[in-house]
């Protein structure tokens, strides 16, 4: 995992749960926002498939030849 996202991913789900728990104590209005990032944080933490690097096919000819 992508050490960038992953601090990314963390830090949008604290500043959610902060949100959420900020709501709790009468501003409900930033209840949206807190849920749409911690949605979004946990989306950037279990995203897997932006760690799968593909292969360029121009390398795998040059190492084909040699």
């Amino acid at each position: 995992m992508n050490p960038s996202r992953l601090i990314i991913g963390i830090v949008l789900c604290i500043v959610g749960l902060f949100l959420i728990i900020l709501s709790l104590f009468g501003f409900w209005q930033v209840i949206f926002y807190g849920i749409i990032l911690l949605v979004l944080g946990v989306v950037i933490l279990l995203n897997k498939n932006e760690d799968k690097i593909e292969e360029r096919k121009d390398l795998n000819k040059n190492k084909n030849n040699k």
